[in-house]
């Protein structure tokens, strides 16, 4: 499959730049995406049966991509306040 749901382009569709821009210079942002993006690829492998682990260890996977992207949303809510 050519299109994992989920991506941080997808989920920011209007923030492209300012994704960009944290890339370039927040390395705690780049670590937060680089973790996102493994999470988010494992969940996708799960979903699409490619993987077949336990209930629970999908719902943590889950729970962690969710805490992910709150803290990449809130970095984004930041930078485009400055």
């Amino acid at each position: 499959m050519s299109h994992t749901p989920h991506e941080l382009a997808a989920e920011f569709p209007n923030d492209h730049e300012v994704l960009h821009q944290l890339k370039l210079n927040n390395a705690h942002f780049v670590t937060l995406s680089d973790r996102y993006h493994e999470v988010n690829g494992e969940l996708h492998r799960i979903e699409s049966e490619i993987e077949t682990p336990s209930d629970s260890y999908t719902e943590t996977l889950k729970k962690q991509r969710l805490a992910l992207i709150d803290e990449i949303a809130q970095i984004v809510a930041q930078a485009k306040a400055a």
